[in-house]
């Protein structure tokens, strides 16, 4: 049975609800531009808020993080991976939590005791050392125990909030003797699965308290997991990616042996531009936010393939993207009502970037003209080859060479290591304070979307459907499907029928009903698929009528005025609006 598989059926049989992996795009998170870890879509309810699946919950989700993408291309690293996670809201606590792991490790797997070993928190001045942990893993004979501190065994989203420490399991992943103690510093100690547990609260000013309700967090890894079960030092061994790795061999006619970087690469970044495209979000290559990150991941996909002599003029990315859609179809059905989507823009991508890289040589052999007797490409040539046409700087040395010039390489390696710390710190700006919950301005725009969705419909036709969203305590952003662009009359329109909607005062309704009855009411919902068999519906007169999670105003008059500030395109056949209440 598929690791995913005895996961789940695992914790259900312990009273877990298996609730449906969230997209990779979160919804109305301006934090992060995709959901980077299995505890991700569960924050509101991890802060406080009730779930309508109940207080124990298990799942498998879509992961995508992006802040280590130039490590790809060696045996553990991908962009796109799965994390197998279960969690507990103000139900069982330390030592439920860990029985349970110990119990599926070696009971379900079969995992031998002494491979294992695991770290607790250590604590500090106001956090006592976490003594409960440690003792209930002696008790189940686990002896390998290490204390760290809070760089290491502590969770917390954000500056303030619920917080605690957590107990970390590593498995030896090697065939040398395990040796008597434990040392985390050691690589071949591999950490499986990690568990938090959430039982205080640290306020704004940093005092902490203990919280009256707990609750625990866990996520284990399915790609690593994948490979120690299966005896493989190298994850692209695995069962997960071999069939992936030997279609990209027959293609390349080239052994994976000597080529595996350039083979991780491109089967990581296909896949994880598969899942991209794949999903309800409609997110498509571009020079913005998500669609940034989907046309880096695509182009350096090219890239390798072209450095494995990949014909461009077969459809090889096709061949993998497809390989991939049917290896996941069971467990993600967005893949398969997506497919044409994902291989006709894999497929665009690859004309348009090839186009580019034409351009790029032309701007490469314009540049050596130029440099006349000077016989070195400066830092800033070679690193604007690579930041506007996609050029690595291998590719460019290589040619470099062929004209009889050299590249300076420690230049450029200066000038990389600038742009990325640049976009570390902008990452880390994004991310800063984006899970502190919702605001009575966001409350205010969560509403207004729906009367915009409406007010779209009523404007452009009911064909228009919601694809994407974001919300900030300053100003709303929606995403539809529509083939042009929105003329400035339009705009207008669907400005004054929000704002007269505003004005009529019309009572937003709360109404709890079954899934099955909210969609024969006619209620329209984006990810369907996520929603419980019971489901919360918010109808504003006659007007919208939508399932949602909320939170949202009681009257529409609680609005203001309503403002339309920008409307593009936001990748092929989606457009955008951001508006803001006055």
């Amino acid at each position: 049975m598929n690791l995913r598989d005895l996961y789940i059926n695992f914790f259900v049989e312990k009273g877990h609800k298996h609730i449906p992996s969230a997209p990779v795009v979160p919804e109305n998170d301006p934090s992060v531009l995709f959901n980077t870890a299995g505890m991700q879509p569960l924050i509101p309810y991890l802060m406080g808020k009730k779930h309508p699946y109940g207080t124990r919950l298990v799942d498998y989700q879509k992961c995508i993080r992006t802040n280590d993408l130039d490590e790809v291309g060696d045996k553990t690293h991908h962009t796109f991976f799965e994390m197998l996670g279960n969690w507990s809201l103000g139900d069982y606590f330390k030592e439920e939590s860990i029985n349970y792991s110990y119990e599926f490790l070696t009971r379900v797997l079969n995992i031998p005791v002494e491979r294992l070993a695991v770290t607790v928190f250590e604590g500090n001045d106001q956090i006592p050392r976490d003594e409960v942990s440690a003792n209930i893993w002696q008790k189940l004979s686990i002896k390998k125990i290490a204390y760290l501190g809070i760089e290491n065994n502590f969770w917390i989203a954000g500056d303030s909030g619920p917080c605690g420490g957590d107990t970390e399991i590593f498995y030896w992943r090697s065939k040398d003797p395990i040796p008597e103690s434990f040392d985390p510093e050691d690589e071949r100690w591999v950490e499986i699965w990690n568990n938090v547990f959430m039982e205080y609260y640290k306020s704004p000013e940093g005092k902490i308290s203990e919280l009256e309700n707990k609750n625990v967090d866990t996520g284990m890894g399915y790609e690593r997991v994948s490979a120690i079960l299966e005896g493989v030092d190298d994850n692209y061994l695995s069962s997960v990616w071999i069939d992936v790795i030997e279609k990209i061999e027959t293609i390349a006619n080239f052994s994976y042996q000597g080529n595996e970087k350039s083979m991780r690469i491109i089967a990581d970044h296909i896949r994880s531009a598969v899942f991209i495209l794949g999903d309800p979000s409609g997110i498509k290559p571009s020079n913005t936010d998500q669609g940034y990150i989907l046309r880096r991941l695509i182009r350096r996909a090219i890239r390798h393939a072209r450095k494995l002599n990949i014909s461009m003029d077969t459809n090889w990315e096709r061949e993998i993207a497809e390989i991939i859609i049917n290896k996941y179809a069971k467990y993600y059905n967005e893949l398969t009502q997506n497919k044409e989507i994902i291989l006709d823009e894999l497929t665009k991508e690859k004309e348009k970037f090839n186009r580019t890289l034409e351009k790029g040589l032309r701007e490469l052999e314009k540049l050596i003209r130029n440099l006349g007797n000077q016989n070195i490409i400066d830092a800033a040539n070679a690193f604007k080859l690579y930041d506007t046409y996609g050029f690595p700087i291998e590719l460019t040395e290589e040619l470099a060479k062929e004209y009889g010039f050299t590249v300076d390489t420690e230049g450029f390696k200066a000038k990389f290591k600038e742009h990325q710390e640049k976009s570390r710190v902008g990452a880390e700006h994004k991310f800063k304070g984006g899970l502190a919950g919702d605001s009575e301005a966001e409350t205010k725009l969560h509403t207004a979307t729906h009367l915009l969705n409406a007010a779209l419909k009523k404007v452009l036709g009911n064909n228009v459907h919601q694809r994407g969203s974001n919300i900030t305590s300053e100003r709303l952003r929606f995403d539809f499907n529509h083939d042009q662009k929105v003329t400035e009359e339009e705009l207008q329109k669907v400005e004054d029928i929000v704002n007269i909607w505003i004005k009529d005062s019309i009572n937003v309704e709360v109404i709890e009903m079954s899934k099955e009855q909210a969609i024969k009411s006619g209620a329209e919902c984006m990810f369907i698929e996520r929603y419980p068999d019971m489901v919360t519906v918010y109808k504003i007169g006659d007007i919208s009528k939508e399932l949602c999670g909320g939170p949202h105003v009681k009257n529409t008059s609680e609005l203001g005025t309503f403002k339309i500030i920008k409307e593009e395109a936001s990748s092929a056949g989606i457009r955008r609006i951001k508006a803001i209440l006055l």
